[in-house]
């Protein structure tokens, strides 16, 4: 930082340090063709605090895609192409991750055994079970929202995929360790001060804030939602660490998926 006291600006090495985040959160988050200059774990914590900035920009254009399809085709269309948008705006990055972890936990074997089924490339019949539940969720939830108008589709939406990417901070918390070496998970452990987490969580709250009072509701409804799925995905990291010690890049994708799913579940319970 420079100059005096309260008054100080941020020094050329900061902002460098956040664009640097910014670029490893979207190459390693999306489908975005982004550099990545910085591969480390200074880079890959500050990516996980900006991780929501990600979540604004896949989920604006999933949120329009969808509302453009419910517009024209009805309300369930609309929500089987934001949540398609999605996965491909990630490569099924996420979705990946909550199958693995399925798996894993399901397969009731110890801990280096559960994560070796994990690291697998073939999905088992918990991951195949799970994916089916999680979409058909999330299909039915943000069809209910499309269907009220287009616009409370969309929000819904940019909601889910905002909650997503929240909960990818907390995961990383500097309590939490990797559950093996080696990959994103480890790069990425450990690295999340407290203090960034919640900023990143109110921050992106805010912003739902702002966003939802364009559908005339009170302004605590999106981030409302979106803090239960958040909470849905803290309940998920407590169970990988007890069963796997830690996390890997596929509990950090599950944690996403569950938060986005909870999210919607929680609008459609609330409306």
């Amino acid at each position: 930082m420079t100059g005096p006291g309260p008054f100080a600006v941020p020094s050329g090495r900061w902002v460098v340090g956040v664009w640097d985040g910014v670029r490893f959160a979207f190459g390693t988050l999306s489908v975005v063709p982004v550099r990545v200059r910085r591969w480390d774990r200074e880079a890959g914590g500050r990516a996980m605090v900006l991780a929501p900035l990600v979540g604004v920009v896949l989920g604006a254009v999933a949120a329009g895609a969808g509302a453009l399809v419910a517009w024209r085709a009805g309300g369930l269309l609309g929500a089987v192409a934001a949540v398609a948008v999605l996965a491909v705006l990630t490569r099924g990055l996420h979705l990946d991750g909550l199958a693995d972890v399925a798996d894993g936990l399901g397969s009731g074997k110890p801990a280096e055994d559960a994560l070796r089924i994990m690291k697998q490339s073939d999905i088992g019949p918990f991951g195949v079970l799970t994916l089916v539940l999680v979409l058909l969720a999330q299909v039915a939830a943000l069809a209910g929202q499309f269907a009220a108008s287009p616009l409370r589709g969309a929000l819904a939406v940019l909601a889910a995929a905002v909650a997503a990417r929240c909960a990818l901070a907390w995961g990383c918390l500097r309590s939490v360790p990797a559950a093996r070496p080696g990959g994103l998970g480890a790069m990425v452990a450990s690295t999340v001060a407290p203090g960034a987490a919640l900023a990143s969580t109110v921050g992106a709250a805010a912003l739902l804030a702002l966003a939802g009072v364009t559908d005339g509701r009170s302004i605590a409804f999106l981030p409302l939602a979106s803090a239960l799925g958040v909470g849905g995905a803290w309940l998920l990291l407590r169970r990988c660490r007890r069963r796997f010690g830690g996390i890997t890049g596929d509990v950090l994708g599950a944690m996403a998926e569950t938060a986005a799913t909870g999210g919607l579940l929680a609008l459609a319970l609330l409306r």
